[in-house]
């Protein structure tokens, strides 16, 4: 189709149509064309017609390569133009802000600024942009000085870009003096100052520049609030709120996710349901406060209500979410079925649905699935490795999980601390000592990654658990932060494998003192000494636990039934279908007991 239509207008019309005329027919192919194929046609026959070079069609065949995320492409065809006007200039700036290659944009306006090249009004708003996101504040007082040369400094529009630059640059002096010097101030150059001491924490001055704004409007008052939300006043943002002239579904989501983030979900349940229009970010913003409080059972409800009440369908966000309280569950069977949901809505290549997808099966125990939607994901980032990474670790699948490593480097993905996290947990699975001794300090020397608390633990973790109890305590001594409590846990676990009781008194001296109200350490101690024939030292602490006055919590299963979960707790009389339970437990002993299990209870003592 594109073919003929580029043939029609080359062959037929170039000789008749006006230069104009033709100008615009080539510019409308070009915003028409959705793959890059399509601009390669298009491209041959403007070529063809001459107008490789026209100052109107180069600019667009730029902005197009640049949209479709060509930007090697579209600075190839750049570097072919032998004098670029500031038009073309300013759409590779834009290309490359689009696809957030900002340090590209301020190279490029500074080899322009060489070049003398002029800009216009719409060059210096995006390379000042570009310095605020990569912290550039001194290229941007560069940058600064520059426009006022060109005269510039009266522009609403740049002067709102400067003190965004300044204060996300943490520069909150020079952001006011911009706006104190602007000769007009819009709305939103009230909004960006109000903004920008938020940003600084001054939310004193944020107040006064607020109630001194000869006009608000609604995105003023929403930042307002918010700057109050992440303070943690929620008295000041309730007050606020009601006294907001124009409220939007927007200014309902702010408070929304306000009361998610202080932890109030009496009140966020409440405004829910009063709010008068909903979209998606509201049902994400109660299904995201339930998953940031740890309702994961709430998580769930709350997504079947969406997909029930709601003409609002749920989006990459709303099934992120869902699947990491699915996986927190056990929700295997709904999770499947929001993955069905994903491949049937267009989200299947979604690659935050797809980290989510992983991580799910990971700890659901459905590994294979996992690897499955690994291999099928087009697009991957760094935390799609690091999941199933850390998924074969968790599934004792070291060998796996060292060889995906090493895919990861060869496709050129730079490791973090996490990444390593799950390295080490390989290592601990399979026994691999000096490997995981050499991978820790590749981390630091290879990777310049600073190790931190979870880092050590794992190597903790693995000389403990080879049973080289002295060398993981010497490497406890010599951590540059305090242990805490899951590396002295990890190392009594391993002293009741390796039966060194002087060394499980050790760690629980350090756990009593990190957590005296904990009867767990005590239980676990109690083990060594039991297993030792120790009961003496068994009476003692059993003595010292019940003086706590805590006792230890229940273990707890979580089951998936009938589209449901289930929790069932330890010697759970209140369950009411207790009966039932029990009678299928004593069958399932039965059956165990027929083929010659027999339960070792050796020096367990339980917890009272």
């Amino acid at each position: 189709m594109y073919l003929l239509k580029i043939a029609n207008i080359s062959l037929k019309l170039a000789p008749n149509l006006p230069h104009r005329l033709l100008e615009e027919r080539f510019i409308a192919l070009l915003q028409s064309c959705k793959r890059s194929n399509q601009v390669h046609q298009v491209q041959a026959q403007i070529i063809t017609n001459g107008f490789q070079y026209n100052q109107y069609i180069t600019p667009k065949l730029v902005s197009v390569c640049s949209s479709l995320k060509r930007m090697a492409y579209a600075r190839q065809l750049f570097d072919q133009i032998p004098d670029p006007n500031i038009v073309v200039w300013n759409s590779m700036f834009r290309g490359y802000a689009l696809s957030e290659s900002y340090r590209e944009v301020v190279v490029l306006f500074f080899q322009m600024k060489s070049m003398d090249i002029p800009p216009n009004c719409f060059t210096f708003p995006v390379v000042l942009k570009s310095c605020g996101k990569i912290n550039a504040l001194i290229e941007g007082k560069q940058v600064h000085c520059f426009l006022f040369k060109c005269g510039f400094r009266g522009n609403p529009f740049v002067g709102t870009t400067l003190i965004d630059m300044y204060s996300v640059g943490g520069a909150i002096g020079d952001a006011y003096k911009i706006f104190s010097e602007m000769f007009e101030r819009n709305v939103v150059a009230w909004t960006t100052m109000i903004n920008g001491y938020i940003l600084a924490g001054d939310l004193v001055s944020a107040r006064r520049l607020f109630d001194l704004a000869p006009e608000r409007d609604v995105v003023m008052w929403n930042i307002m609030v918010s700057g109050y939300i992440e303070d943690g006043d929620m008295v000041e943002v309730c007050k606020l709120f009601d006294e907001m002239p124009n409220r939007d579904v927007m200014s309902w989501n702010t408070l929304l996710n306000g009361y998610a983030n202080n932890g109030n979900v009496e009140a966020l349940e409440r405004l829910f349901e009063e709010m008068p229009e909903r979209n998606i970010f509201s049902w994400n913003a109660l299904i995201g406060g339930y998953a940031h409080n740890g309702l994961f059972f709430e998580v769930l409800s709350a997504f079947k209500r969406m997909l029930s009440e709601s003409v609002v369908s749920p989006n990459d966000a709303t099934l992120s979410t869902v699947l990491s309280a699915c996986a927190r569950l056990g929700a295997l069977d709904l999770g499947k079925w929001v993955h069905v949901y994903a491949e049937t809505h267009g989200l299947e290549g979604n690659v935050y649905v797809g980290n989510a997808l992983m991580d799910m099966y990971a700890k659901c125990g459905i590994i294979e699935n996992a690897i499955a939607v690994f291999q099928g994901m087009k697009t991957k980032d760094l935390i799609s490795w690091n999941t199933l990474i850390g998924g074969l670790a968790m599934h004792g699948r070291g060998v796996g999980a060292l060889n995906l490593f090493i895919q990861m480097k060869n496709a050129g993905q730079k490791p973090d601390g996490i990444t390593f996290i799950g390295i080490l947990c390989a290592c601990t699975h399979m026994g691999l000592v000096e490997d995981g001794l050499a991978y820790f300090q590749s981390m630091v020397h290879d990777n310049s990654i600073v190790p931190q608390i979870e880092h050590y633990g794992c190597m903790v973790d693995l000389l403990a658990r080879a049973g080289r109890l002295e060398q993981a305590m010497d490497f406890v001594s010599k951590m540059p932060m305090e242990p805490d409590v899951v590396i002295w846990a990890g190392l009594l676990g391993a002293c009741r494998i390796h039966k060194n009781v002087e060394l499980a008194e050790v760690a629980l001296q350090r756990l009593i003192e990190l957590e005296p109200k904990n009867p767990a350490n005590y239980v676990m101690l109690s083990n060594i000494y039991g297993h030792a024939g120790r009961w003496e030292d068994v009476a003692r602490l059993k003595v010292a636990m019940r003086d706590t006055g805590f006792r230890k919590l229940p273990g707890c299963s979580l089951i998936e039934v009938n589209d449901a979960v289930v929790e069932f707790y330890s010697l759970d009389e209140r369950h009411p279908q207790r009966e039932e339970i029990y009678g299928v437990l004593r069958g399932i002993v039965k059956i165990l007991r027929s083929f010659g299990y027999v339960p070792d209870f050796t020096g367990v003592v339980r917890a009272t």
